[in-house]
């Protein structure tokens, strides 16, 4: 983290020492020998600028790569394990427990589909590989039929929603649990009231402190266009309330 900063204050440093000097030479030949060191200082910084911008971009793209090949993993290891129990059914001949297995798959791949048609690539990525990145919490996503977040919201407030989400999840980690080791079951469903867009979370078997809970949502969402209240499920849930920018798309819902 230092080093992120001593480059900048060296470069700016030499430069202020370059422009002062330049001030009070004179002489034509150190004017120009001095005003060459301050293009290569500010070439130097330049170069050294965007190689580190390039190296975060590779870091962050290597990143988002190793979580979509985890999640990848995760999907075709559930795959498997269903194929592997109806193949058991049919060797053991249990053709009625065959439906509910198929039953369990679908409604499984339909939670996925409403997901992946939201229309908010962020929030669809997160969304898709939360198990890899938070293993610590198991989340259950209920979704509206039909729902199509990027045609509700504009795009500044589509980023808004996905970064409010992601912090409310987190608050649950933080204060929804009695302790660390504690696995935080939590439902969140997604839906369309009129024109306004609805995110509620419920916490299954409640032991944390909501009044930390409200005050961390409060905080984060400060300034923001979303708006948290109590829901309906008890002490333990929360309701996330945001209008829908694009209002024809919203009338065309309805």
């Amino acid at each position: 983290m230092k080093h992120r900063f001593t480059v900048p204050v060296i470069a700016g440093t030499l430069t202020l020492a370059l422009l002062v000097i330049l001030y009070f030479v004179e002489s034509t030949v150190w004017y120009v020998v001095l005003c060459v060191g301050l293009l290569a200082v500010l070439w130097g910084y330049n170069k050294y600028v965007k190689e580190r911008a390039a190296n975060e971009r590779k870091q962050l793209l290597e990143s988002v790569q190793r979580t979509a090949a985890a999640t990848l993993g995760h999907h075709r290891h559930d795959w498997m394990n269903d194929l592997q129990i109806l193949y058991g059914y049919i060797q053991l001949g249990k053709i009625d427990k065959l439906a509910s297995c198929v039953d369990r798959i679908k409604e499984r791949m339909a939670v996925e589909s409403k997901i992946s048609r939201l229309g908010i690539p962020s929030l669809v990525f997160y969304l898709q590989s939360f198990r890899e990145v938070n293993s610590s919490v198991q989340l259950e996503v209920s979704i509206e039929d039909d729902l199509e977040l990027g045609k509700l919201l504009t795009a500044e407030d589509a980023e808004e929603l996905t970064e409010a989400i992601i912090d409310t999840i987190r608050a649950f980690q933080f204060a929804g649990r009695s302790s660390w080791g504690e696995m935080l079951q939590l439902k969140m469903s997604i839906g369309l009231e009129y024109n306004e867009l609805s995110v509620s979370f419920v916490q299954k078997e409640s032991s944390g402190n909501t009044e930390i809970l409200f005050q961390r949502l409060s905080e984060v969402l400060d300034g923001k266009q979303i708006r948290a209240e109590h829901g309906d499920s008890g002490q333990a849930s929360v309701r996330l309330r945001m209008l829908c920018g694009n209002l024809k798309e919203v009338n065309a819902c309805l």
